[in-house]
């Protein structure tokens, strides 16, 4: 396991760790508004007569909102929550791989939905890379 610190100990000491908390809110702001537009973009397929499938509509809805709830863990953590700060750190690792791998599974969704929400989660990977930074070392 390795040596991290505490979100409260890393926001106290290091600048290095504030300028992290800062890219790691901005990451979760970009994923949010990205998340809103891929919702934006099944609507106007289905408005336009193309087929959107009850997986696309739920998931449309879905990762916006937790979108949400990732920004406000990651101001949380900012804070010096380390349980929001661990939080984040493992759906950040799980999120993108199980939203990618699903979306390759043939027939669960068309091509430009899956390239659409693998574009969603660039800003989530960020955000795993962020967590797992020098920012975050003893």
């Amino acid at each position: 396991m390795e040596n991290t610190l505490t979100p409260q100990t890393a926001a106290a000491t290091t600048p290095a760790a504030a300028r992290a908390f800062g890219k790691l809110v901005t990451s979760f702001k970009v994923y949010t508004v990205l998340s809103a537009l891929a919702l934006t973009g099944v609507a106007a397929m289905a408005v336009t007569g193309h087929t959107v499938n009850t997986f696309m509509w739920v998931r449309g809805v879905l990762l916006p909102l937790i979108a949400i709830l990732l920004y406000r863990m990651s101001l949380n953590a900012a804070r010096g929550s380390q349980k929001s700060f661990d939080r984040v750190r493992t759906l950040t690792l799980i999120m993108p791989i199980a939203i990618i791998v699903v979306d390759l599974i043939p027939g669960v969704c068309p091509l430009w939905y899956a390239a659409i929400q693998t574009v969603c989660m660039i800003p989530v990977i960020a955000a795993a890379v962020i967590t797992r930074g020098p920012a975050f070392r003893k």
